[in-house]
């Protein structure tokens, strides 16, 4: 049982998420609908640490170093009046790569890649398009990230869907198929506390 405190925000929306396109390690910054979802995030934060005793002198703010989640973080740092450069980048956090997906929307790669298309619908658990990654390889950062986590900090935790699913997925001990089939919004803030997931 992981019994620390803290919060997970997926990064705000971008071009490539409202055209439904495979992002990964493309560095694509938020649109203007994404800045309203980590400003959005940022007060549900702002209100509810307001109420937290001692949480401003423990909060801990960790991003993945894509420029996405980067962004969305300086974002949430300036409505929690923290300096910019407390934020920490973790590589741990980044998306795993979508390789020469990446850019195409899911009916581009049926067109291009349909054999990889079905390969990954028959295991998406392990599944890695061609220079990307899987699942299983997010299972095994996410779990050794989660156990890094300082009981005496408060992180926010500022990272991709996929990661999130995982994550989250490892807090709560769901299957795989469970794990991949969660929503993971923008426009939301998870609190993992006392054994417990809810959203604030």
């Amino acid at each position: 049982m992981i019994n620390t405190t803290f919060f997970l925000v997926r990064h705000g929306r971008t071009a490539w998420n409202e055209e439904g396109r495979f992002q990964g390690m493309a560095d694509i910054p938020l649109s203007p609908a994404g800045r309203a979802d980590a400003e959005a995030n940022a007060q549900r934060l702002a209100d509810h640490l307001a109420d937290v005793e001692g949480a401003r002198s423990r909060v801990r703010l960790v991003s993945s170093p894509l420029a996405r989640c980067m962004e969305t973080a300086r974002i949430l740092g300036r409505r929690l009046a923290m300096p910019e450069r407390s934020i920490e980048s973790d590589d741990r956090l980044a998306e795993a790569g979508f390789g020469h997906w990446e850019g195409m929307t899911t009916h581009e790669v049926k067109a291009r890649f349909p054999e990889e298309r079905r390969a990954r619908k028959a295991d998406r658990w392990n599944f890695a398009p061609e220079g990307g990654g899987s699942y299983a390889d997010l299972d095994a950062r996410m779990k050794f990230f989660t156990h890094s986590l300082a009981s005496d900090a408060l992180p926010i935790i500022v990272t991709h869907s996929g990661n999130l699913r995982v994550m989250i997925g490892v807090l709560e001990g769901l299957g795989r198929d469970e794990t991949m089939r969660r929503a993971i919004p923008h426009d939301r803030v998870f609190r993992w506390s006392n054994g417990r997931l809810d959203e604030i």
